[in-house]
Parts: C-alpha cells; structure tokens; sequence
C-alpha cells in the first residue's frame, strides 16, 4: 500500500485540475504538507492524482482520520 510504504495517496481529480491547484486544495482541506504531486490520465480517461505527503505527516493516518481504512 502506498499509505504505509512511500507516504502517499491516491485521488481522482478533475481532469482539469493542476498540479498546483490539486496541492493547494490537499494542504487547505486536510490540513497536510505537500511534497509534491505526479498525475495520470487513466485508459478510462480518468485523471489521477498520487500525492506525497511530507514526512512530517503521515498518509495512513490521514486516511484513517477520512475513514478510507
């Protein structure tokens, strides 16, 4: 799992959104720094956002703390 290996999740975003918005609103909604931000446009035209949290913070935790585990 990301969460526990490399510090990261994984969102489905907007296809318009950008690299810089997609940080921004992850550090204001979850109150989480941002290390930085890779996307992907799935083959079902999905766009998708692996973040890394920096290392003050920790993605398992944050996905408790939203229920996602």
């Amino acid at each position: 799992m990301l969460a526990e290996k490399e510090n990261k999740i994984t969102l489905v975003v907007d296809r318009s959104a950008t690299k810089k918005a997609i940080k921004d609103e992850v550090e204001r909604l979850y109150g989480v720094a941002v290390s930085y931000v890779n996307t992907i446009i799935t083959p079902r035209g999905e766009k998708k956002a692996i973040v890394k949290l920096a290392p003050e913070h920790n993605a398992f935790d944050l996905l408790s703390r939203l229920g996602l585990l």
